[in-house]
């Protein structure tokens, strides 16, 4: 068994350049995908590029911020994912709140490739051309119970900050 780190303390600085206030680390790497964690702090920037090649997954794991993809910007939670199209410029950046994401880059094609079904948002059926048997795709019910957290149950060795 291997296990990889990541997060507080094995993060550093990176990014296309301009980019501010972002901190990654590569989780894995193959010639299938590349997987890393971001961390966006306050008022950060991953300034807009592109890849010709890859699609880009971006998967955010806790707070908020903005996401482009071409010359549309969009805001963005935690427990939501955006695609980045191969050859599209794209990038991130918040305001007053942090980010971390996971980025999972899918090598090669520029095709978008899914292990058991073709990925589609929920609620809109299946698309004709792929699959016209398979079934529509519906949206979760139900919520996380409210827990709220008092700080002498915080445990501060975790890493990340209050």
């Amino acid at each position: 068994m291997e296990i990889r780190r990541f997060g507080p303390g094995h993060r550093r600085l990176g990014g296309p350049p301009g980019t501010q206030n972002v901190e990654g680390q590569v989780i894995m790497h193959d010639e299938r995908a590349v997987v890393s964690e971001l961390a966006f702090g306050r008022y950060a920037m991953m300034t807009p590029h592109s890849d010709p090649e890859n699609t880009a997954l971006f998967i955010v794991i806790s707070g908020a911020g903005f996401v482009q993809v071409g010359d549309e910007r969009a805001r963005v939670n935690h427990g939501e994912a955006v695609i980045w199209p191969p050859g599209e410029m794209h990038g991130a950046y918040t305001d007053g709140t942090e980010m971390r994401a996971i980025v999972v880059e899918l090598v090669g094609d520029g095709q978008t490739h899914f292990i058991e079904g073709t990925a589609r948002p929920a609620g809109e059926g299946a698309d004709s051309e792929l699959d016209p048997s398979a079934p529509r795709a519906t949206p979760a019910q139900g919520s996380l119970a409210e827990r709220t957290i008092k700080r002498d149950e915080y445990d501060s060795s975790e890493g990340e900050p209050w």
